[in-house]
């Protein structure tokens, strides 16, 4: 038995295959494959070319896709002025947006509290340099963290191992102070590392090429599903 079976049971895995990564040129085809094949959720990068260095999705592209599927929308916003584009994504219908903790151009509890004002669920994203304990005194108002594996911007990136050593931190915190946060992987999550990602305590796994760079969908999800663990 793998060790990540030891520590979380697969019903409570929740697989969301990053769009960044599909095929561009049949993304209305892509989407209902990856929500035939098992997934739960979506996973929708948004880059402004500033924050990171590439461009990607905007809110008419994903509000062109809603009608599509059943999915939830995990809306992953690397903006450097997300404020100014929350409205457009809940309106696109997203049902989860996560923003960083890195932007400066507003406070950070203004953006939690803003996404929360539409009822959407709120994340917070970490980047590989930053600190997981900056990310404290926040956790008590968010449903989400991602302390991100790559650096922002790009698909197919390898995994960075100190990214464990955070959610592993994040895990203790949560369960001292008895939190209600969920820890969300992204980046090089794949077979070879969603077993140390799931044991450091993320239930919400972000794939990208690990998922659609397959021959198989379903196949893809289901090895991120670690075997569920025995009954005490």
């Amino acid at each position: 038995m793998n060790s990540a079976a030891m520590v979380t049971r697969s019903e409570d895995l929740k697989i969301a295959p990053s769009l960044l990564a599909a095929d561009f040129s049949r993304l209305a085809a892509e989407v209902q494959y990856i929500e035939d094949a098992g997934a739960d959720l979506l996973h929708l990068d948004v880059m402004d070319g500033h924050f990171v260095p590439n461009l990607a999705l905007s809110p008419g592209l994903i509000k062109s896709l809603r009608p599509l599927t059943q999915l939830p929308f995990d809306v992953h916003l690397m903006l450097t002025h997300p404020q100014e584009h929350i409205p457009a994504f809940v309106e696109a219908g997203a049902d989860r947006i996560t923003v960083h903790l890195e932007v400066n151009s507003t406070p950070i509890l203004a953006l939690i509290d803003q996404i929360k004002s539409y009822g959407v669920e709120v994340g917070l994203a970490l980047c590989p340099p930053t600190k997981v304990e900056t990310v404290s005194p926040f956790l008590s108002q968010v449903d989400l963290v991602l302390p991100m594996s790559v650096s922002p911007g790009f698909s197919g990136q390898s995994f960075q191992l100190p990214a464990l050593e955070k959610m592993d931190w994040l895990k203790q915190k949560i369960k001292r102070d008895n939190l209600s946060v969920t820890i969300q992987a992204d980046g090089g999550v794949n077979s070879d590392t969603v077993a140390a990602v799931v044991a450091n305590g993320a239930t919400i796994l972000v794939a990208g090429s690990a998922i659609f760079k397959s021959d198989d969908y379903h196949a893809a999800i289901q090895e991120l599903r670690p075997s569920s663990s025995p009954r005490e």
